[in-house]
Parts: structure tokens; sequence; C-alpha cells
């Protein structure tokens, strides 16, 4: 009996020595996680419940303190934090893939081919396709219209250029906007050719031809935003910062959100329609935890690529040409002080250099008296060097290096050598603001977020073009472009205390991939791939 009550006492002990587990949801142990916290380091496993991370560790650690009902096995996999993507068009790219797709296409006489076999295919009333670029065809000058004219006579036809910032129109089309000879513009450009109209729009008398086109039915919009949505995800998108929408499109995906149909998060840049706008800036910031409205998306000027972007001395291929701005000078300085009234963040698109001393200089004139207010500069493209002071925590750098590497061949045509000096300067900036916010601006670039990290280090186009990299002092090292594509993402949002890096408390939103992108050959770089991405703990690929 005396042996019995030693044995029972010994395991009344060794019981009230074990702890007793915590219940998680999710499990995920033997992997490489890379955290991406402030000392970017790594773990090997970590416990999800109820969307939210809830542990980091060792393999051991996570074991022996948890157990749930969902247990993988990472199997030496790279875990890394969801990616965001901190400057595109989800909405338009869904909408996109609703028309004709023009990207790619190597002369006019392609882009004429697609819109009938288009046609041909899908008749249409009012013909709508994006994607087609003039740099990238051997006559390089501007299309004209009269092609479409014989082709489609009487339907309208208007073909987007891929920066989003030219419309190629048929004279349909101009009849029904009422555009003519007579019509004056400010801040854009109705391109002529022997005092005739060309049938190519730039920036503001785009909103002309917007006017006249045919409203999206609910059902096209929502298959939009579910096709976009399951593109992203295959490439480990779990945010993206939609830069300029309608508080109608940000209504449909709040609704789409709430019944989990639209699984994706979303940071909202409110487009700068006086409507819509002043709703926002009246009601105050709208945040639930997969939509974020809180900025406000002002267009400074237009494209380097179109010649709409404003330069502070004339275009070196254009004489004369300045560009313009597509917001006059007043009307930024007037929107920086109302905007700097409320908690909005004003992002303002700006690439040439004149366009980004007006909107720097008027963003320092509002937030003189405030600190941490991450009003950002959508592009920072061309920057003179006396403005790359203005970059600190008040006013912060969203670049896109895709830009780069896609404007490359061409940009110092525009620009000439010394202005080239402050373009594209990703690295300069950086070290200025402290962070930098990395996007790909789709659809006018490939969603693909990996040819964005290339583009960030390497500095070469996807033929491994130009050896050494393009301009590479202004290369970003590996952790740099991580750290873009997620914690100074979501610091660029106000959202890093609950996303942006694989810590306790945050949304469990990580993507699973079989090549460390950390440590992969700059030739694999562009080639990798996603293989499962979560959020809030749930595979959504």
């Amino acid at each position: 009996m005396k042996y019995l009550y030693l044995a029972l006492f010994s395991l009344l002990i060794i019981s009230c020595n074990q702890k007793e587990k915590q219940e998680a949801d999710l499990i995920l142990t033997n992997a490489t996680v890379y955290t991406v916290n402030s000392k970017f380091s790594k773990a090997e496993a970590f416990a999800v419940k109820d969307g939210k991370f809830i542990a980091v560790g060792t393999s051991k650690e996570i074991n022996e303190t948890y157990t749930a009902g969902e247990n993988i096995d990472g199997k030496g996999q790279m875990i890394y934090p969801g990616l965001i993507d901190a400057h595109c068009h989800f909405y338009r790219f869904g909408t996109s893939l609703q028309s004709v797709d023009l990207v790619g296409t190597q002369s006019y006489d392609d882009v004429i081919d697609r819109v009938v076999a288009f046609q041909k295919e899908k008749p249409a009333d009012f013909i709508y396709g994006r994607g087609w670029d003039q740099n990238d065809w051997i006559e390089k000058n501007f299309p004209t219209k009269e092609k479409l004219d014989s082709i489609f006579p009487d339907i309208p036809v208007v073909l987007q250029r891929i920066d989003g910032h030219a419309y190629l129109v048929n004279q349909k089309a101009l009849n029904m906007a009422k555009i003519d000879s007579k019509t004056s513009v400010n801040g854009g450009e109705i391109v002529k050719i022997d005092n005739k109209i060309s049938g190519v729009l730039i920036d503001s008398p785009m909103g002309l031809i917007d006017a006249i086109m045919p409203k999206m039915s609910r059902e096209k919009q929502i298959q939009a935003l579910l096709d976009a949505q399951e593109y992203c995800f295959n490439y480990g998108l779990t945010t993206v910062d939609d830069a300029g929408i309608s508080r109608e499109t940000i209504e449909l995906m709040d609704s789409l959100q709430k019944t989990d149909a639209l699984k994706m998060r979303i940071y909202a840049m409110v487009s700068n329609t006086p409507e819509d706008r002043d709703f926002y800036l009246k009601n105050g910031i709208y945040k639930t935890e997969k939509l974020n409205v809180r900025s406000v998306k002002v267009y400074g000027d237009g494209a380097l690529g179109s010649r709409g972007a404003a330069l502070r001395e004339p275009y070196s291929d254009r004489e004369n040409h300045l560009g313009a701005m597509v917001t006059p000078v007043d009307s930024i300085y007037d929107l920086a002080q109302k905007i700097a009234e409320t908690d909005f963040q004003m992002n303002t698109h700006a690439i040439g250099d004149s366009a980004n001393t007006v909107v720097l200089k008027a963003y320092a004139e509002a937030l003189a008296d405030k600190t941490d207010a991450r009003w950002r500069v959508e592009h920072a493209q061309v920057i003179s060097n006396e403005d790359f002071d203005y970059f600190d925590d008040n006013i912060i750098p969203s670049v896109q290096p895709t830009h780069a590497t896609s404007d490359m061949y061409w940009a110092e045509d525009r620009l000439g050598a010394r202005r080239m000096e402050g373009a594209y300067a990703y690295k300069k900036l950086l070290d200025e603001s402290g962070t930098v916010a990395l996007g790909t601006d789709f659809p006018v670039e490939q969603v693909n977020p990996f040819y964005t990290f290339y583009a960030a280090v390497a500095r070469k186009d996807l033929e491994a073009f130009p050896e050494g990299g393009f301009q590479p002092e202004d290369k970003l090292s590996r952790e740099e472009a991580l750290r873009g594509m997620t914690i100074w993402a979501a610091h660029a949002n106000f959202e890093e205390k609950e996303k942006g890096s694989i810590e306790p408390g945050k949304f469990a939103d990580f993507i699973v991939m079989d090549t460390d992108l950390m440590n992969a050959s700059e030739e694999q770089l562009p080639q990798l791939k996603v293989s499962e991405t979560f959020i809030g703990g749930k595979k959504v690929h």
C-alpha cells in the first residue's frame, strides 16, 4: 500500500508539472518562417486562432504549447507574410479582363487585329480595350484613328494606353462625346496632326469620353472583383491598395467582403471627385478587418510615356513641351489644406519633376504642424535633387520598381541625362524617408509581385538586360524589397500593427513557397511561384 501511495503521489506531481495545451485553430511547423519583424528574424512554426497569429517560435515550442484541429507540416518550405501591393488598380484590372487585351501588341496593325477578333467573338455596341504602348512598336509615334473609322464607322471604339493616361478613339466616339477642333481642355491634350484631331486624347479630355461610356452592370462589376481576386491570390497577394475608386465601388467591395465572397483585404484610395471625396472626409475613416478607407487619390500630372508628365524644363524629345498638371497647382494646395484638417491621407500621383515639386511643397506646407502623417507620393518618379529632403515620416514614397525596367529603354530620350539622376531613384528615396512602399500599378504592369521584387533588387528586365542593372546605385537589398512589399507597405496604410509581418496579434495572412526568395539566384526570381496563400489562417489558394 505504501508503494501504491508513492506511485499515485508521483503521478500527481508529474501531472501538475505538465502544462495543459492551449487550443489553436491551426498549427504550422517544420518550416522556414521569415517573420519580417523588426529584427528580420526567422522561426520554424506558429499557431493561429480566430484568424490571427497567437504564437511564433520553434516547432518544439509550438507543439508543446498548442493543440489544433488543423496541423500543417511545412516540410521545410518557406513562409512569408502575405504580400501587399501598395499601388494598383484592382477593380480596373478586373474590368479589363472583360475587354480587348492589347498588352504586348507589337504594332498598330496588331492592335487592330485584336480588336477585330474580339468584336467577332463577342459583338458589342461599344468597344473598349486597353494596354497598347507605342514605345514597344517599331513606329513609335502615336497611332491615329483612320483605320478604326474605316472598320467601325458606326460603333464607338475606345482603346486605353497601358499607363491609363491616353485614349485612342474613333470618330464615332468623338461625335458622341461632342469633341471637335473647338473643344478646349485644361490639364491634358487633344492631339492634332495638321490641325486635325488624330484620335489620341491625353489625360483631362479622357473624361469627356468616360462620360459617354456605358455603365457596367452590377453582375459584371461583381465578376470583375472576383476575377481580380482569384488572379491576385495565385501570386500571394493578401492586401491590395486600390488607387482611386468611387464610393459606389467601395460600397460594393464592402458588401461582398461582408458575405465573404470577396476575401481580399483592400486599402481603398477614394477618387478625388468632389461628391465622393467630401462624403468620406465628412464621415471619417471607414475601417473593417478587410477594408480600410482613409485616403484620397489625387492626380498631379500625367505619364512620362505619353509625355503628359509635368516637367520643369521641356521634354528632351519634344521641343517646347512641358507636359501638364492634371489637377491645377492652386487646387492641390487647397486640397492639401482641406485634407490636413481630417485624419485622411493625401496620396498624389506625381511623375514629372515639376509635379513632384508642387506636391511635395503643398504637403510640407499643409503638414507643418503634424508628425507621422504618412501622406504618400505615388510614383515619385522624377525628383529634382533639392526635393529629396522633403521625404520623411510625414511624406513617404510609394513606388513601382517595374516602371523603372519598363521605361529604361526610352526614359532618357524624354528626360536627358541630367534629369535621369533623380529618376527611379528608389534607394535614395528609401534613405531619405526610412521606408518605401512597393507596388506594381497593375494593370499598367503585370500583377506578378516577383517581377516587382526582381526589378527592385536586380534593376533588369525579364531578359536580364542590362548587365549589372539599370542605374544600379538604386538597387534595393532583398530585405529592403521584401519589407517594401510587406511591413513597409502596411505602414504606408497605417496597418503595420495588424499585418505585414508574422507576429502574435496580427492577421494570419501568409504565403507558402518552395524556393527561398532571399537566397534564390537572381535568374530564378522572376520565375518564383506561390504554392499556397492564406488569409486569416484560411487557405484561399
